[in-house]
């Protein structure tokens, strides 16, 4: 498993994701767990979309 996210992708799924779960407590809903798909893919630094599309946003990788 190949990294394919650069910093700054990895950063703004960080936020979202943080954002979507800080949402979904102050909400009651348990779809704020979805925001765990963002956080878990900034934490790896690949994305299982972008390898399908082979799409990358880092420079070295």
């Amino acid at each position: 498993m190949d990294k394919n996210m650069g910093n700054a992708d990895r950063i703004i799924r960080l936020v979202i994701g943080l954002l979507i779960i800080t949402l979904g407590v102050i909400n009651g809903s348990w779809l704020g767990l979805i925001g765990l798909i963002p956080l878990i893919t900034a934490g790896i630094g690949f994305c299982p979309l972008y390898k399908m599309f082979g799409f990358k946003t880092c420079s070295d990788c």
